[in-house]
């Protein structure tokens, strides 16, 4: 095999166009023509490991246990060297060394190695993620689990009555390296676990330590209740709050790094009966997703190209806390962002800062509420809108005149299903006319757990069980996930959206006008169309993306209609 084209096109990966494509896009771009492939979907990295694998002549390695790697490797190979070519070292011998790397075409370093170690140089290939992870091994060595650093804390704590204690002492508490390396250990257990949000929360007897993880919560931790001064006030620091001040809710955010990875960390300190309740929300913008990597149908899809760039008009995304609005709203705004646009936002926190966007933070205690805010950037000239939420008349009754003086506009409410959300606009004092000629589509979100693709397998499905939801169609077979190390024994690994689209077409809006009630509308929706979200979810089962009771748990109260 002489190159990667062959390699594609003979084992029937890719076809002649696009590979042609590729070529085009490597051109426009500057990048290599693998690094496009990867870049554009076109193979995934496995794909590519499996193609350098025959193309070069190179092992393909897999299954390395990271915990066996040897640290001494370090004393002849420089980590900062090793991170910089993302080189790992599997293996040393008298003679020679086994260096894994995921980019064989650029290692201009590789000739150095055998002057460096005296050793023969083997190179094997692996995945990005496994080279990250060994890398980050060879960097803490010697890290210490949980239940060791709080036996190293309790030997060093000291008493302090209640009620006595003074900052120094807490600051001092706070910079004490056990109680600095438990709270990274606390932070670096919940980014491998792939968690969402931190809970730190003091209770009678103990401190729970909680991860919210695919949406729903999992104790990992419950150390006593002494160490929760510690560990809060070493959070404060890192966030810059005040150490001092515990009958307050306090607000702040800081940045940790791993890898490659910069991870923003939003912390919420609140006041509750044994001591302060501690929440951080991890942001990794490596967790953005595009357009096409939300869970969208086909035919969903194809609707939601067609609305986002639409030249005027308000889009509303619907759903309670944690349903993905936000992430759905970034992923379309980074769809249309280019330089021919001016996009602003105004937003309630910014959670992730888009390149080329204006982003502006709602700060009430100041008077900057979203109405205000609302008000200047319509003296900003701009194309596209973002409102992080439809708080109350004033701030909705802005957004729909913006919307019919030529600008598109994105916001979010907070309602149950589609349909609901035209009450929800007559209820804060919206005429009816002025949101039936605004609003071009309405769309419903939830999230479900993705089943486990490494412990995956079909089971049979009873009829009757399916018929029950009102769909006369059941399959003979669906996917539940048993359970295994990589998804913490749920059977359930990540997330996907499941989707609701309104679309305003002359018909609903007379509806509208006329004041019809919302389970009418949805019910009339559906006859011309509109899929439900259970509909949407049911769709996902079948095809082995999720499960029946995922799609019922979060869809139970929203198909009543």
């Amino acid at each position: 095999m002489k190159s990667l084209k062959d390699y594609f096109l003979k084992a029937g990966i890719l076809k002649e166009e696009e590979w042609r494509r590729a070529e085009e896009l490597q051109k426009k771009k500057g990048l290599r023509i693998d690094r496009v492939l990867l870049e554009e979907g076109m193979v995934d990295e496995y794909t590519l490991l499996k193609a350098y694998s025959q193309v070069l002549n190179l092992p393909l390695q897999e299954n390395v246990e990271i915990k066996k790697l040897d640290p001494a490797i370090l004393k002849v190979l420089p980590l900062h060297l090793l991170k910089n070519y993302h080189l790992l070292p599997i293996n040393i011998s008298d003679g020679e060394i086994t260096l894994a790397t995921s980019d064989p075409l650029s290692l201009t370093f590789l000739h150095e190695i055998p002057s460096l170690t005296g050793k023969e140089t083997q190179l094997v290939l692996m995945p990005e993620e496994e080279i990250r992870k060994g890398l980050e091994h060879l960097s803490h060595p010697d890290e210490r689990t949980t239940e060791e650093v709080f036996g190293i804390m309790e030997e060093e704590r000291e008493t302090v009555e209640e009620g006595r204690e003074k900052i120094e002492d807490l600051l001092d508490m706070a910079h004490k390296a056990p109680v600095i390396k438990l709270v990274n250990l606390i932070l670096y257990q919940a980014l491998e676990k792939r968690a969402t949000d931190i809970h730190i929360e003091p209770q009678e007897k103990k401190l729970r330590v909680r991860y919210r993880i695919d949406g729903l919560l999992y104790d990992v931790l419950s150390p006593p209740l002494h160490y929760a001064q510690a560990i809060i006030s070493r959070i404060k620091v890192m966030a810059s709050l005040n150490i001092a001040e515990r009958r307050l809710p306090q607000d702040g955010r800081f940045k940790i790094r791993r890898g490659k990875e910069e991870v923003d960390v939003r912390v919420s300190i609140i006041p509750v009966t044994w001591g302060e309740r501690v929440v951080l929300r991890l942001l990794n913008r490596a967790n953005l997703l595009d357009l096409a990597e939300l869970g969208l149908s086909k035919e969903n899809y194809r609707v939601m190209e067609k609305l986002i760039h639409l030249p005027y008009g308000i889009i509303l995304v619907t759903g309670p806390t944690g349903s993905g609005k936000t992430t759905t709203l970034y992923a379309a705004l980074s769809r249309i962002n280019s330089p021919e646009k001016n996009i602003i936002t105004i937003e309630d926190p910014v959670e992730y800062q888009l390149p080329g966007i204006a982003q502006i933070q709602v700060k009430p205690s100041i008077g900057l509420t979203f109405s205000k805010g609302l008000r200047s950037v319509l003296r900003h000239d701009p194309d596209v809108l973002m409102v992080g939420e439809m708080r109350d008349r004033e701030t909705a009754e802005i957004a729909i005149r913006a919307s019919l003086t030529g600008h598109l506009v994105f916001s979010t409410l907070h309602t149950n299903d589609a349909a609901s959300a035209i009450t929800r606009l007559l209820d804060i004092g919206i005429e009816p006319y002025l949101v039936a000629s605004s609003v071009r589509a309405i769309i419903a979100q939830r999230l479900v757990r993705k089943i486990c693709p490494y412990c995956k397998k079909e089971v049979l499905l009873e009829g009757k069980e399916w018929m029950n939801l009102g769909d006369s169609h059941p399959p003979t077979k669906v996917w539940r996930g048993e359970g295994c190390d990589k998804c913490l024994n749920t059977g359930y690994l990540g997330r996907t959206g499941i989707y609701e689209i309104l679309l305003l077409d002359s018909e609903i809006r007379k509806m509208i006008t006329e004041k019809v009630e919302a389970h009418i509308i949805k019910r009339r929706a559906v006859e011309k169309g509109m899929k439900t979200l259970r509909m949407d979810g049911l769709d996902k089962v079948r095809e082995g993306i999720t499960t029946l009771e995922e799609v019922m748990r979060v869809t139970q109260e929203v198909e009543r209609y």
